[in-house]
This record gives C-alpha cells, sequence and structure tokens, in this order.
C-alpha cells in the first residue's frame, strides 16, 4: 500500500508480510499475515518511528520515500528491539548516515549486540521530549511489554501515540488500516487476543502498570507496530488489554476449552458425548483436536475461558504426546487457576491419569477425578460422558466461572 497520512504530518509507511508462516519463528500466520507497521513524521526534524523485518528492507524504503528522502531522516526512534521492528536497520543506517537513534538504556546494549551498533545512539529517558517543531516527540518506558527495553513513543501535538507491540495484533493489512474503515472488526480482536495470549500474556502485570501509566495521557490514535490503527475508537483496543491482562490477575470468564486428541476414534467418540453435556448447561465451548490445530490457537480459549476438559488416551503408560505438548505450552505461558477434568480410553493398562494429575499440579490447576476407560465406549459410559460434561459445567457456573 501507499503511505497513509495519519494525522498532519504523520504517515503510516508499513508493509504487509503474507509470506512468513511462522512469527517468532513459532506461532502459525500462514493464512493471517501480519502487518510491519512504521510511520514517519515529516518536519523541520523528519523521523521514522520504528521499521520492518529485513525480508522488507526494499518494501519499507520505497514506502519512506513516498514521504521524505530516507537520506534526510534525522532520527530513527527504537521502541523495541526486536528483529521484526528492526531488521532493516543495517540497511537504513547506510542510506541515512546523518540519523541518529533514540532508544532505551537497555535497548542500546542490544543494538551492539544485534547489529553492532554503538555510533549516533541517543539512550533517552523516561518522559523525555524532542521538539521536532511543529512535532514533539515524548518517550515512556514501558519495561516487559514485552521485553525489558521496550518503550512507546507519543507525539503530543497530535496526540499519536506509537505503542510498537502493546495494542498490537496479528493480521495483515487488508486494504485499511485504520479501526472505522475496517469491515472484520471482530476477526482483528481475535487476532489481537491471540498475539496476546501467544506473546504478551506473560507480562499481564506490566501491561496492566503501562495502561495505568498512560490512562491520563490524551490519546485519539493508537498507532501500534501491528495490526489496526486505531483512530476512532482507541479505547476499544485498551480496553480489551485490559480486560485480557484481568484474566491472569483477576481470574477468567465463564466458558470450557475441551482439548482432546485421539489414537483410533475411541476418546473421539466420548468427546461427542462430552462436548453434548457442555452445550446442554449454556456455558460457551470451543472444542480443538489437539493432533490438527496448533497450540498457537489453543492458548487464546484456555487464557480466556474457566473450565478445561482434557480427553486423550494413554500412549505407552502416559498421556498422548500432542496433548501433552499444549498444556506444556499453557504451563510456560502461565495460565493458572483453572478447573479441569480428565477422561480417555487406554487399552492394556492405564497411565495418562497419572500424568495429568502431574500437570495440573504445575499448572496450579483443580483437578476433578479423572476418569478412564477401557477401549471403546459403551453405551452407559456415554451417558456417563454426557453427565459429566454437563456437571463440570454447572459447577463452573455456580463458581462464578470468573
Amino acid at each position: 500500500m501507499a503511505a497513509i497520512e495519519v494525522k498532519p504530518g504523520i504517515s503510516w509507511i508499513g508493509v504487509n508480510d503474507r509470506t512468513t508462516d511462522l512469527f517468532e519463528g513459532l506461532w502459525p500466520i500462514t493464512s493471517e499475515g501480519v502487518s510491519y507497521n512504521a510511520y514517519v513524521i515529516k518536519d523541520e526534524k523528519n523521523v521514522l518511528v520504528d521499521l520492518a523485518k529485513d525480508i522488507k528492507s526494499n518494501a519499507l524504503l520505497d514506502q519512506i520515500a513516498e514521504v521524505v528522502d530516507p537520506a534526510d531522516l534525522d532520527y530513527i526512534v527504537i521502541n523495541h528491539m526486536e528483529p521484526d521492528h528492526t531488521g532493516v536497520l543495517r540497511s537504513l543506517r547506510r542510506i541515512a548516515p546523518k540519523s541518529t537513534i533514540l532508544c532505551t538504556k537497555r535497548a542500546a546494549a542490544m543494538l551492539e549486540a544485534y547489529y553492532h551498533i554503538t555510533e549516533d545512539v541517543h539512550v533517552v529517558t523516561d518522559g523525555e521530549t524532542l521538539e521536532l517543531g511543529e512535532h514533539t516527540l515524548k518517550f515512556v518506558m514501558a519495561p516487559m511489554v514485552h521485553w525489558p527495553e521496550t518503550m512507546v513513543t507519543y507525539e503530543t501535538t497530535q496526540k499519536v501515540l506509537f505503542s510498537c507491540d502493546a495494542f498490537g495484533g496479528y493480521g495483515a493489512l487488508q486494504g485499511a488500516i485504520f479501526d472505522d474503515q475496517c469491515s472484520r472488526h471482530d476477526w482483528y480482536e481475535e487476532q489481537a487476543l491471540r498475539y496476546y495470549a501467544n506473546i504478551v500474556a506473560l507480562f499481564a502485570r506490566p501491561v496492566v502498570k503501562a495502561i495505568d501509566k498512560l490512562k491520563d495521557v490524551d490519546i485519539d490514535v493508537i498507532a501500534p507496530s501491528h495490526g489496526l490503527v486505531w483512530r476512532d475508537n482507541p479505547g476499544r483496543i485498551i480496553e480489551l488489554y485490559q480486560t485480557w491482562a484481568d484474566y491472569a490477575l483477576k481470574g477468567p470468564e465463564l466458558g470450557v476449552t475441551l482439548l482432546y486428541g485421539t489414537m483410533y476414534g475411541n476418546t473421539e467418540v466420548m468427546v461427542e458425548a462430552v462436548a453434548n453435556g457442555v452445550a446442554a448447561s449454556g456455558v460457551p465451548l470451543q472444542v480443538y483436536d489437539v493432533r490438527h490445530i496448533h497450540a498457537s490457537y489453543i492458548l487464546s480459549s484456555l487464557y480466556q475461558y474457566s473450565g478445561v476438559l482434557v480427553g486423550a488416551p494413554t500412549y505407552e503408560g502416559e498421556l498422548f504426546p500432542p496433548m501433552a505438548h499444549v498444556l506444556d505450552m499453557a504451563a510456560r505461558k502461565r495460565i493458572q487457576s483453572r478447573k479441569l477434568a480428565y477422561f480417555g480410553s487406554y487399552g492394556w493398562s492405564g497411565g495418562a491419569r497419572r500424568e495429568i494429575a502431574k500437570i495440573a499440579e504445575r499448572l496450579k490447576w483443580d483437578l476433578d477425578e479423572p476418569w478412564e476407560f477401557n477401549g471403546a465406549p459403551t453405551h452407559d459410559d456415554l451417558v456417563n460422558g454426557r453427565d459429566m460434561g454437563y456437571a463440570f459445567a454447572m459447577a463452573l457456573k455456580d463458581g462464578g466461572g470468573e
């Protein structure tokens, strides 16, 4: 897309990435894509805020050139050092040799480590301002949202917050960059939640601290480094991030995530009965086959909902490995204090129930009595499974679920 004016003197010059399969080398974005949003402020002093991944160097430089000759950049603001925001930096420094990099103290050390850049780097402090002419930048430290060197940059004249990874989301921009021009709000909000659960969830307290730090700042536009630019209702994405942080700090919403895996279909038969019981309770339910759905998509539901049902067979005396992997990812993201129930088929001996008990202890999840059945479920087993799903969901309801 061509450069787009965000506010007078401030332009979006970002690029879409529809070719990268794994964000951070881990999270699938093959079908969703991602945007690398960067911004140019054209004034007496010209500023580039954030960059893009190195594979998009030519596209980003072309975008910059639509607004200002890259050689005429005076400053490059690095809000966050991750290479999807800084990969173009080495090439850009050759083209814009007179530019000064503005970053935090910890980012300066990372600049040397990642790119061997030590010259023309100015370390900014919390609350420091920079006059550009008609525009003024204010730098606000936001450590651990989601790296320790992170800051956000606020343009005080036009009231634009360049928030970097904060308030961002997956999803390439589909012709429109602004929230008021987007016809797929639900989809972008789903992508923002998945992004939060994958990338930011571990840092709920720093997120809340950063939101509180910005609560008295008059913001007209939130301009993140990924996803929509929020100019019509910037409070919406702040509200969502506050809600998602509260899932970790205050408790999740009422709902059930039903995870299952099956080797020969016996556990899957039981899954249908259990799901039917949950649905009969009216409690929200999301069902995921861990064999085919990446943990990236499952973490959003685990993060959001208060109840987890796990249906998986015993495999060589232990829990079905794809299920163990998903639950390990939940532990790595510290998704804690959920209510859990387990069911599954076994052949010559059980064993999964022992491992699920250890996993529940690690996750600090409240585990109901695990239930295993031998081979294929009987009619009575299926009736019991439906009753189990219904009782589990109703217990969540009675406990408030949030």
